[in-house]
């Protein structure tokens, strides 16, 4: 990641090249990289979003453009603060911020498109701006991460030293794993599930780091995660709900998304969604609830998507649409109350 200091050196350059305009006479020009979708390609070879060649301009010369260029150019001057104070911000603080400088965002998905367009315009993640979503994903496992943060630099944590796990914020995001005995990386979709992991003593069984995703997983999880990959040489596993749902959230850490192709260092190709499986929600009787119209259509969504060419993929697709049932991570409860720990994973992860 780009450090704090040249962050701040390319939005100084950013402001810079606007100053110089006005006083040259000029009208300021702000040009990005398209983040439309018809600019989205996916890369056979990286198997990840990416985007293309195509740029759109934000020009403080036309009228249209002038609420959009003000915006982006708030943010960059927001993010500038951020770094020289050594501070970081939400998301959702960024958008409550704005109000106190009578920056005009109609909701938070608005200014949020606006940090997306900073990144674009200057190359830098919005993590390297000091811009983070709220917290919900969590970590645990045989690593130990020295802290780069402003008042913390140098100071080791163990990732085992709370019971429920250490939330993945900017501070552990940017933190360097320094030691490991795991073997693997084991992300789970629920907070239920990850509790349950660590209480059975899973981690060590497994010699695993546990992540819980919280769902879709948030862009600070997943660079966590292709850190731990690239850094450490551990492969990474993905166990969801068996659901179109619980699959795509595997296919993300994979592939990325289209929301994040500008961002780099975010996929893992060669991680493996290991279930629920529909083979798993026949072999392994699992309680299940039917699918409903918006579960099928996401089955035909993802049937199209080019993220799900592969044999395998298009396989899973039709078997949930024949099946047209779902089930839960806990569902495994059946069997017993470990007995996902006991006789699942074993079997998976072998």
């Amino acid at each position: 990641m780009t450090n704090p200091e040249s962050a701040t050196s390319i939005l100084k350059d950013l402001g810079s090249r606007i100053v110089e305009d006005i006083e040259n006479g000029r009208f300021p020009i702000l040009e990005l990289l398209d983040r439309r979708t018809g600019n989205i390609v996916f890369n056979d070879h990286s198997q990840e979003f990416i985007l293309g060649a195509s740029h759109v301009k934000r020009n403080s010369s036309n009228s249209r453009h002038v609420r959009s260029f003000s915006q982006l150019v708030w943010v960059a001057s927001f993010a500038k603060q951020l770094l020289l104070a050594n501070r970081t911000s939400s998301l959702r603080d960024l958008y409550y911020s704005s109000e106190a400088f009578g920056v005009d965002f109609t909701d938070q998905s608005e200014s949020d498109r606006v940090v997306g367009d900073l990144e674009c315009l200057t190359g830098l993640a919005r993590e390297e701006l000091g811009i983070f979503p709220e917290e919900r994903s969590s970590v645990y496992g045989k690593v130990t991460m020295r802290y780069t943060v402003s008042g913390y630099e140098g100071k080791t944590v163990d990732l085992t030293i709370s019971p429920d796990g250490l939330p993945i914020g900017p501070a552990l995001m940017t933190a360097e794993p320094v030691e490991s005995d795991a073997e693997i990386v084991l992300a789970v979709e629920s907070g239920g599930m990850f509790s349950r992991l660590i209480e059975t003593k899973a981690w060590e069984r497994f010699n695993a780091v546990l992540v819980q995703l919280g769902g879709q997983a948030p862009r600070a999880t997943r660079r966590l995660m292709h850190r731990f990959h690239k850094e450490l040489g551990l492969p990474v596993y993905v166990f969801t709900d068996g659901d179109p749902w619980g699959m795509h959230i595997a296919r993300v850490i994979m592939c990325g998304s289209a929301n994040s192709a500008h961002v780099r260092h975010l996929t893992i190709p060669n991680a493996k969604w290991i279930g629920v499986t529909p083979d798993d929600i026949a072999d392994f009787s699992l309680p299940t609830e039917s699918m409903n119209n918006a579960d099928l259509k996401r089955l035909d969504d993802l049937s199209r998507d080019v993220r799900y060419t592969g044999k395998d993929w298009q396989r899973y697709i039709e078997e949930f649409r024949e099946l047209r049932m779902k089930a839960e991570q806990q569902a495994f409860s059946r069997h017993g109350i470990d007995y996902v720990v006991d006789t699942y994973l074993p079997e998976k992860l072998a």
